[in-house]
């Protein structure tokens, strides 16, 4: 018997479904102030979201106020066009993907409209990220319990859609816990404000009648109906999530309207505004690191340790560590020994009182059977070790080596005392279908996360996906416990609702949709109705992306730009805004068009050809990739390591094939020629640059903005003061030097910023070096990285610098000489484009191994050096790739170690990236980034700080934005040696 086809992948779905798109699209662009999208670059930003699914929307609202999100769906009706209104989009069960009419809220809609701390409730807008809401709260000693790992980008909308909860739902349950009320708008334009209710007010309410009685009448008649159901087939465990939450309709939990829509993922109405339960936060914290043999004798722990009342108690595998090893992740050092890992958290008002507990926990364990290694951890530990919780786990899955692992069975919960079986019984199911992956999650509740090793890119991987998750659900009723126990139902686990809750139930939840949208037209055929798992999928057996010929290699993506650009599993964590580099561009604007995750799904579109079909060509990708400012932070801050700064450098390369290039990629990617011809002449070539008659046609030309001053050529270059002066160092001279004295010699990389602008930066490092006790020499050659051509996507220029750098450095590279780099940027090409570009290359190996800047080289390779004394206040700035690539750790311990007091500032990218910030039309968006941290404190700096900046860009941003002179490390250093030499002159 031929077995049934399998559902409809997303690939074998047409993409325009709704044919009064046109005149829909024209009505709400004349109904509504906000943006109206219907573009096809706009709607493949929104097909798919943190899952496995992928729908294509009939189009985009990002609506300003109420009143928009009225008249929205007010169009919408008048079209019969469904709905979905979506938070941050990293939900991972499908729910935030369908063909619908997308509503944004995160850009607009994100205020705190009301924060009581005397009565603790705070009311807030559904666009409001959590972090925003728990720092306000924090200012009165009170918090929004519910923090899912998302929580600096996750917004309150999405957080009510999805019943969300997180690390410390021990302290006070899920959102549906803390959710007062709820004002609310339906499909059919009725509003009204719903919460708990009385007998009283119930009475009142229905025989008031209208839409709200009718509807109030309706969930009167479920309760009644199917009271005793609910109380017996609902699992009593701390994290039911699935289905919808009837039980807040019985009278035990006051008929509770608010909190019976939590969870209900956008399919019955739409959040206008919630009034939140705030509750006291715990002032302090303490967090205990747990290693166990493994996850499940650690699991087994769990009741016990929960006597002693944690606020978080979080749970994780030997499994994602060794993942996280193999990509070289930080501060691994901090975890206990063991295979398997508790992290126990508790909180006090007495800083003292949170130790004695974590104390008194640790000490208790000792005397059990199989005692584990405990560690009781620091503040800033502490940080670094949630971390590793919050981001290891996906971060694990694209480990070097490792088989792509998805989300489709992420999710289920059980009762805490039964997790360490359960553990144990889901992982033989594992075993029988050949899978892997590995368990992570909230073990205080019992809800484990898992990504697994599907295959769902053929027929019959995804046949066994369908068979493995139908009887995992079995697994998880036969304990008692819930499919999905914080991400949802949506379109992974809906149709599998039935086996947890009887045929009954799922009819109550019909009933229960019915009464709110009996249209079926918010968010369909989600939780309610449901497509199968095995429908919609983002791969599917008809997954075949173009295989282009590129210029990168991507040797860690198997050689492939298709793969590279499926790396994004759409977590949203460019979509932050508090903190780090990644992603600058979105910080400001707030488009998912400007996040790391919005343009990898616009490649991972283009090379569909389904929605977006003109290839290399497609205008809605380049715009997309437009702002990007190449900072490479999604390279490291990405859990999944998506680089887009290499993605947009490939998709340039082949987008100008057929296309002139403009003026400007060449006034800018081949700057080094421009540079090295106006060093002979410096004093017309600034004059040419500078005066307004001249500079006024260079902007004209070149599209530069006309705030922006063009930095001014150096009177001598440093090649120049060095033939005159120090000729002895160019490597001619030197490459006849014994092979003996190799361990005290240092190739200085003089890069083309420093050498034509600030040779006094060199001769700072020069000066450094030998002061150190090495012996320096450099190329008489000019040499330039190309760092300027890759943001012109100009890669076979760029090849052909790496090919002469290799062949004039050749004697020092194959030497093993260590290449001391003073412009971060250039370090970052030879630390990653060029093994991207070479990755097979002997040479460019080395040479990506050898070089170091100069902090890390005076760390690493000079143990003997010790810098001069300098007590001074220093305000420190790190370059993006830097930051991204080589950290600044090196740097900050150098200045501490000279005495610096050092402040080293979260401020993300300059804005300035280059040529980026030059360029009239992205000078809003540069100074934007660059006024969101680093120039206010710039300008709030004491007279007497240095203001600290090794990159080229970021120190001309600073200039440029606040009149003053930032200056390089080798500038400080050589600082502190003429302070020292005067000192010992006097």
């Amino acid at each position: 018997m031929q077995p049934l086809p399998l559902p409809l992948s997303s690939h074998a779905k047409p993409v325009d479904v709704f044919p009064p798109a046109a005149d829909l699209e024209k009505e709400l662009k004349r109904t509504i102030k906000g943006e109206v999208r219907f573009d096809r670059g706009s709607r493949a930003l929104y097909a798919t979201d943190g899952s496995n699914y992928r729908q294509i929307p009939i189009g985009l609202v990002v609506p300003r106020d109420d009143a928009d999100v009225v008249a929205a769906v007010g169009a919408c009706r008048k079209y019969d066009a469904p709905i979905l209104a979506r938070g941050a989009g990293t939900s991972l069960a499908g729910q935030c993907c369908n063909v619908a009419v997308v509503l944004d809220f995160t850009k607009y809609m994100n205020q705190i409209l009301e924060l009581n701390s005397s009565a603790r409730f705070a009311r807030v807008q559904p666009g409001v990220v959590l972090d925003s809401l728990r720092n306000r709260a924090e200012a009165y000693q009170l918090t929004f319990a519910p923090d899912p790992s998302t929580h600096n980008r996750c917004t309150i909308g999405g957080m009510i859609g999805n019943n969300s909860c997180g690390a410390h739902s021990l302290l006070a349950g899920k959102t549906v816990d803390n959710v007062e009320e709820l004002r609310i708008l339906l499909y059919d334009g009725s509003q009204m404000t719903v919460g708990a209710t009385n007998e009283t007010q119930l009475a009142q309410i229905i025989e008031h009648g209208g839409r709200r009685g009718q509807i109030y009448n309706k969930l009167l008649g479920i309760k009644e109906s199917y009271a005793g159901l609910i109380r017996a087939r609902f699992p009593q465990i701390p994290r039911r999530v699935s289905g919808y939450n009837l039980d807040e309709l019985l009278p035990e939990r006051g008929f509770n309207v608010a909190r019976a829509l939590v969870g209900t993922e956008g399919t019955c109405a739409i959040v206008l505004e919630a009034k939140l339960k705030l509750i006291h936060s715990p002032q302090h914290r303490a967090l205990v690191g747990l290693g166990y043999r493994d996850a499940f004798f650690a699991a087994d722990h769990v009741p016990e340790i929960l006597r002693f009342k944690p606020i978080g108690l979080e749970g994780f595998e030997g499994s994602i560590v060794d993942g996280l090893q193999r990509k070289g992740a930080p501060n691994l050092d901090l975890l206990p020994e063991g295979r398997g890992f508790l992290l126990v958290e508790f909180g006090a008002d007495d800083a003292n009182e949170a130790h004695r507990i974590a104390t008194q926990l640790i000490d208790h364990l000792k005397q059990v059977n199989g005692a584990p290694s405990a560690r009781l951890y620091s503040r800033s530990e502490a940080r670094a070790v949630w971390q590793i919780r919050e981001a290891g786990p996906r971060a694990a899955a694209f480990a070097p080596g490792a088989p792509a692992e998805w989300e489709g069975w992420d999710d289920a919960a059980v009762a805490p005392e039964k997790l360490g079986g359960y553990l144990r019984d889901i992982r033989k199911l594992m075993n029988e279908y050949g899978y892997r992956g590995a368990f992570y999650g909230h073990f205080g509740h019992g809800c484990v996360h898992m990504r697994v090793s599907f295959d769902l890119e053929s027929e019959n991987g995804i046949r066994k996906y369908s068979e493995f998750i139908d009887r995992a659900a079995d697994l998880v009723v036969s304990y008692g416990g819930s499919l999905s126990g914080e991400h949802g139902d949506g379109q992974s686990r809906a149709a599998l609702l039935p086996k947890m809750f009887g045929p009954e139930l799922i009819k109550a939840f019909g009933e229960f949709k019915a009464a709110w949208d009996p249209e079926n037209r918010l968010n369909p055929h989600k939780v309610v109705d449901a497509y199968l798992p095995t429908e919609n999928l983002r791969l599917g057996a008809d997954y075949k992306p173009v295989e282009p010929a590129t210029h990168f290699k991507f040797p860690d993506d198997n050689g492939s730009f298709a793969k590279a650009a499926l790396r994004c599993i759409g977590l949203g964590a460019c979509r932050k805004t508090d903190s780090g580099a990644m992603c600058p561009s979105y910080m400001v604007t707030l488009e998912e068009a400007h996040s790391t995750r919005g343009r990898a799904h616009m490649l991972f579109e283009m090379l569909q050809g389904e929605l977006t079909r003109s290839g290399w060509e497609d205008e809605h990708v380049k715009e997309a990739l437009e702002l990007c400012l190449s900072c490479k932070a999604c390279k490291s801050e990405c859990p999944a390591n998506v680089d887009i700064a290499t993605y947009k450098a490939e998709f340039l390369s082949h987008y100008y094939e057929k296309k002139r290039r403009p003026i400007k990629a060449y006034a800018f990617g081949l700057v080094d020629r421009w540079a090295r011809l106006g060093s002979l002449i410096p004093g017309l070539a600034n004059v040419f640059s500078q005066a307004p008659g001249f500079r006024h046609l260079l902007q004209k030309i070149l599209g530069l903005a006309p705030q922006r001053q063009l930095p001014r050529l150096a009177t001598v270059s440093f090649r120049q003061w060095v033939r005159r002066h120090r000729s002895s160092i160019f490597t001619e001279h030197s490459s006849a030097k014994s092979k003996s004295s190799k361990s005290r010699q240092v190739v200085l990389w003089v890069d083309t910023f420093n050498n034509y602008f600030h040779p006094e930066i060199c001769r700072a490092a020069l000066e450094v070096l030998e002061d150190a006790g090495f012996t320096v020499i450099c190329s008489r050659r000019p040499l330039c990285c190309g760092r300027p051509l890759f943001d012109f996507g100009m890669l076979e220029e760029a090849k052909n610098h790496l090919s002469q750098i290799m062949d004039v450095l050749r004697p020092q590279i194959d030497r093993g000489l260590p290449i001391a780099v003073l412009e971060p940027s250039c370090a970052s090409v030879f630390r990653d484009e060029l093994y991207n570009l070479f990755p097979a290359n002997e040479r460019a190996d080395r040479l990506r191994r050898q070089t170091l800047l100069l902090s890390e080289f005076l760390q690493a390779e000079a143990s003997d050096y010790r810098p001069p004394k300098l007590s001074i206040r220093v305000l420190l700035h790190g370059h993006c790739h830097q930051k991204a690539l080589m950290k600044m750790n090196h740097e900050e311990a150098l200045l501490r170690t000279m005495g610096a007091e050092v402040q080293s500032l979260d401020s993300g990218c300059c804005g300035m990236a280059g040529p980026f910030g030059f360029q009239k039309d992205k000078f809003e968006v540069s100074q934007a980034v660059a006024e969101r941290v680093l120039l206010p404190a710039v300008r709030n700096a004491t007279r007497d700080t240095l203001i600290v900046a090794d990159g080229f860009s970021c120190r001309e941003q600073i200039l440029q934005g606040t009149g003053k002179r930032a200056i390089h490390l080798a500038e400080v250093l050589k600082m502190a040696l003429n302070r020292k030499d005067s000192s010992e002159e006097s």
